[in-house]
């Protein structure tokens, strides 16, 4: 069950909670309501105009003028949008350290960290303002007439509302909101600071901004407060790092995302997920721990069509637990099984971190996901294979194979089999474009749950959905744009260099090379959420796989593979917070229940990496050359 039922139930009683919060010192709740019937109307507008093109094109030889430039710009409306929505439900990413603290610890950790993101959202806000005032000046035209500066304006509007909901969330109380507003004049003050001066503020700050992460500083906010602190000391324009978010968000890429994530979205919500259980639950069910590979196979199905594992595990979880437990399987393999669970599927299509990685990277997509179709199965099945022999030892109840009910089930499921083979065969068919696809995504799963099955109202939950897609984009696409004009500022240092040059001095062996690589992004996926990592990391990674020969695909495996790992690894992977918070478990007993898990990835990780043959080798027997040696 999705958002509709009980399963989500806890996380929705928080969310509402959360943003009565927020409305009641924040931005009044006209301006909320605003917010979210944008909001749906731009997702709307971005799933209308793909399709339009598509039709327009195939039908009339013609497409629509200026179609593909309007859906960039809707989706830096939705990446802006999107962050206040999350800001105003306290969903931005962040790490979850804090929760590690005694209480009274954590209400002046809060607002401590209310005060640092601010100064930092503060400073974004007028530098937004700045980038606004040189394209007033230049009176450029985004399309159909639109000048780009007010394509612009959704920015400093959208940090606005961030700063005004995040003094508001920084206490219960009224007197502690006061310092934490006073945040803003640090901006001010910060002006006045001679030029030459400004470099010995770099690393207090710095230190600063490090602290507040940990004690659970969103990330975004961390990004864009090194980006512009950086800028800032050396007499970059604070305009630099707006430009670069704006640049960003109308690649012409991006679009795939917030369209993917919303009909991922719409199938959890609905009954999807009910009809796929039923139905590999009756293909598998039989075999010995069948319910394991059940749970495995079905997380790891939504978990790209989501956008984000933990998703996968707040709406799912309360639901597979006491199934599972009810079936014979010890309550620790159970919870360690669905939080691993919901952390993989990462190689499966439309993964939004491949799609990014292969755009960053600059290697095909296509071969990508033919690279990661056997690791991506090989993590599967390892994780389904623990599981179940955890499950027979237990003496894990099954159920009886029946044709008539693989028969039942496979028709009632048909539309969600169905789905992949269609969007995928338009896509390589040269049909349809990815972002073309990506709205085909959401008309189709629109379709399934709202008119075949009816499982959504299309009035009365529909909103609902988009207003949750939407949040979700926004709380990391907007780290995305930060991510990148920090990104843009290590390259002009020519930080990738000087890292080339250190790993040379001393790495001389790919083995060595390759072996501390998947150390560093284990680090990394622990610390950071995989947007944001590919922007920042890849990178530095790229001149290091030129220099040692690698091959670009293998190591885009590998370092997806890593990633998802990350998010497991104690004491800071981001899924075992969520599932703490998901099983109203300690941390402690999340930590035991997946590390039986963890390891076993472990293995089946340095497996891929040391035997690349496991993923560029397909690529040959798919009719595709993988580049490099």
């Amino acid at each position: 069950m999705g958002p509709n039922g009980p399963v989500e139930a806890p996380r929705a009683r928080v969310a509402v909670a959360a943003e009565a919060r927020a409305e009641e010192a924040g931005p009044p709740s006209w301006f909320a309501r605003c917010e979210s019937a944008f909001s749906i109307a731009v997702l709307a507008v971005l799933t209308a105009v793909p399709l339009v093109d598509l039709v327009g094109r195939e039908a009339f030889g013609r497409s629509l003028s200026g179609g593909t430039t309007a859906v960039q710009y809707l989706t830096l409306w939705i990446t802006f949008l999107g962050a206040a929505l999350a800001a105003r439900s306290e969903r931005l990413l962040a790490l979850a350290t804090v929760s590690l603290l005694p209480p009274s610890a954590q209400a002046l950790a809060k607002v401590v960290v209310a005060f640092v993101a601010v100064a930092i959202v503060g400073a974004f806000a007028l530098a937004s303002v700045e980038l606004i005032g040189v394209d007033y000046k230049y009176g450029a035209t985004a399309v159909w007439g639109i000048p780009v500066w007010c394509v612009s304006l959704a920015m400093p509007v959208a940090l606005a509302a961030i700063a005004a909901r995040t003094i508001a969330q920084a206490s219960p109380r009224t007197w502690p909101r006061v310092p934490v507003a006073f945040a803003l004049a640090i901006v001010a003050l910060a002006v006045l600071v001679p030029e030459a001066s400004r470099p010995q503020f770099v690393w207090p700050v710095g230190i600063v901004i490090l602290a507040a992460t940990a004690l659970g500083l969103p990330i975004f906010a961390a990004l864009a407060g090194a980006a512009l602190i950086l800028g800032w000391a050396d007499g970059t324009p604070l305009s630099s790092v707006p430009g670069e978010a704006f640049r960003l968000s109308t690649s012409p890429l991006l679009p795939a995302i917030p369209l993917f994530t919303l009909g991922g979205y719409i199938l959890s919500a609905g009954g999807s997920s009910r009809r796929l259980l039923r139905l590999i639950n009756a293909l598998f069910g039989w075999m010995p721990g069948g319910l394991a590979i059940v749970v495995v196979l079905l997380l790891a199905f939504f978990t790209p069509l989501t956008g984000a594992s933990g998703v996968t595990i707040v709406a799912m979880g309360g639901l597979l637990l006491p199934m599972l437990i009810r079936a014979g399987y010890p309550e620790r393999t159970s919870m360690g099984l669905i939080t691993v669970a919901g952390s993989i599927g990462i190689f499966l299509p439309p993964s939004l971190p491949v799609i990014l990685y292969a755009f960053y990277a600059n290697v095909p997509l296509e071969q990508l996901f033919v690279a990661g179709a056997v690791p991506g199965l090989l993590l599967v099945a390892a994780v389904a294979g623990w599981g179940a022999m955890r499950g027979v030892a237990g003496g894990a109840r099954r159920t009886a194979f029946a044709w008539q009910e693989v028969g039942a089930a496979l028709w009632e499921a048909r539309f969600e089999v169905a789905m992949p083979v269609v969007l995928i065969g338009a896509m390589l068919a040269g049909f349809a474009t990815l972002v073309e696809t990506a709205a085909l995504m959401v008309v189709y799963t629109l379709a399934v749950e709202c008119f075949a099955f009816r499982d959504l109202d299309v009035r009365r939950d529909l909103p609902r959905v988009a207003i949750q897609s939407a949040t979700l984009v926004g709380g990391f696409m907007i780290i995305l744009g930060v991510a990148m004009a920090l990104t843009n500022w290590l390259t002009l240092g020519q930080v990738p260099s000087r890292v080339l040059a250190w790993v040379q001095s001393v790495i001389e062996s790919r083995f060595v090379l390759l072996l501390a690589l998947n150390a560093f992004l284990i680090a990394v996926g622990a610390l950071m959420d995989i947007y944001s990592a590919i922007i920042v990391i890849v990178p530095l990674l790229v001149p290091l796989i030129a220099a040692y020969g690698l091959d670009p695909v293998h190591v885009g495996v590998v370092f997806l593979a890593n990633m998802q790992l990350g998010y497991l690894m104690p004491p800071m992977g981001e899924n075992l917070f969520l599932a703490a918070y998901r099983f109203d478990a300690t941390l402690q007993a999340v930590y035991r229940a997946v590390l039986p898990y963890v390891a076993i990835m472990l293995a089946v990780v340095l497996l891929i990496t040391f035997w690349p043959a496991i993923s560029i080798g397909v690529l040959g027997a798919a009719g595709l050359r993988a580049p490099g040696p």
